[in-house]
């Protein structure tokens, strides 16, 4: 029998036990030997991930559909199905080397919200959608969170449907392998709000000690593709005033741009170069091509606008001091996104009620929430991970802390569902 949410005075609480082990059951599907997970983007692996979800929201009664990009939504009916629902998720696709936590946390954690709301008989006033947004890493099929921005209105379908893995295999030919067929048109269902549940990835609240971020916004993102041209030379018979070197033109770049991002003693900066690739590297050859990438972040847009700036002027001043070139494309930018106040404020309320300790925080990364909020109002919780690493196999959040995070977004999404019309 179910009965009204709103009747209801005592919160409901999560189990954390099975949460864990949910956890652990999907951390089976695609396990690396150090521990991790590797499930990329419309692989089988993947695939296998989501068809284990689906068998345990199909046990609940729930329905699903697929947009056209294999986003997933799995459905709970509410009270008022006229009303559009509430929606919380995240991602079950991974890194090559991943962790068992970094977007399947925020799936799972909404199945535990589904599972406790069975198990308690309640059914809240508006209906509840539980999301896993496709290929939210970005590390099969570039950029990240393509699926979300494409639902999101940012992406063309045919564009997102045209990317290519390194192996020239398209995301609609993996769409088509797998037999995903849209139910749903691009855009549907229109969401009430949404709210995503993630760890941290990084080590603020371990330091803190404080079991809940609320988090109010993500920071700008700006990425870069930066060739630098030089001259090969005899790394013997050319004297040093002669060269043009373009790793060393590279090397004065990272360490002007880092010494930048130190001095800000906001720690808002953020400068990265993840990718060096040196054209025909050789022991004793003085480098004359290179391509670097660029990821530039801020909290801040205007800080983020003079963080591009001052990037822009030291690869001028690099090519005066090496007589090198250089060609620079941006090819991704993501804004500050500021999350809506009513979805932060549930999120909150929360955490109090619960007497977690608990900040506002801004992401330092990208989220499919920052599309989403584009088009509903949003939200996200963090719970501290350990040592603040992940994309990595030894990324791990405690039980306990995996579960508090739940419990909030229990508490918020319901609290959201029921709120008056």
């Amino acid at each position: 029998m179910t009965t009204d949410a709103s009747l209801h005075d005592k919160a409901l609480d999560i189990n954390d036990e099975r949460l864990w082990d949910s956890l652990m059951a999907m951390a089976e599907i695609g396990p690396t030997a150090g521990g991790g997970s590797c499930r990329l983007a419309l692989t089988d692996e993947d695939d296998a991930g989501r068809r284990l979800l689906l068998e345990w929201c199909e046990a609940l009664g729930c329905r699903w559909r697929l947009d056209p990009i294999g986003n997933l939504f799995i459905r709970r009916e509410g009270r008022r199905n006229d009303l559009p629902p509430v929606a919380m998720g995240s991602h079950l696709d991974t890194q090559p080397l991943g962790g068992r936590f970094d977007g399947i946390l925020g799936v799972l954690g909404g199945l535990e919200v589904l599972r406790t709301l069975a198990d308690a008989g309640v059914v809240t006033e508006r209906p509840l959608e539980l999301v896993v947004w496709t290929n939210e890493e970005g590390s099969r099929f570039a950029p990240a969170m393509v699926a979300s921005g494409t639902y999101a209105g940012v992406f063309k379908l045919d564009d997102t449907l045209a990317i290519a893995d390194s192996a020239g295999v398209t995301m609609g030919q993996e769409l088509e392998r797998l037999n995903y067929r849209a139910e749903l048109e691009l855009g549907e269902p229109g969401l009430d709000s949404y709210f995503e549940l993630h760890i941290e990835q990084g080590p603020v609240l371990e330091e803190c000690e404080e079991a809940i971020g609320v988090v109010s916004g993500v920071q700008g993102m700006r990425w870069f593709d930066l060739t630098i041209k030089g001259q090969n030379s005899h790394a013997g018979p050319t004297p040093m005033a002669y060269r043009h070197d373009a790793l060393a033109a590279a090397a004065r770049l990272i360490d002007r741009l880092y010494a930048h991002a130190l001095e800000d003693s906001s720690g808002a900066t953020r400068v990265t170069f993840g990718q060096l690739d040196i054209s025909s590297a050789s022991r004793n050859v003085v480098p004359g091509e290179l391509c670097l990438s660029v990821d530039l972040r801020h909290g801040d847009e205007a800080q983020l606008d003079a963080l591009q700036q001052r990037f822009e002027q030291e690869v001028v001043s690099i090519e005066e001091a090496f007589g090198v070139s250089t060609q620079c494309q941006r090819i991704w930018a993501s804004p500050v996104v500021s999350f809506d106040d009513a979805c932060i404020d549930a999120v909150e309320a929360a955490a109090r009620q619960r007497q977690l300790p608990h900040r506002r925080m801004m992401s330092g990364a990208g989220h499919d929430a920052v599309y989403v909020a584009r088009v509903a109002p949003t939200a996200m919780i963090f719970v501290p991970c350990r040592d603040g690493i992940s994309h990595n196999e030894a990324e791990y959040s405690s039980p306990e802390q995996c579960g508090q995070g739940t419990q909030v977004l229990c508490d918020a999404v319901i609290a959201h569902a029921n709120r008056p019309s």
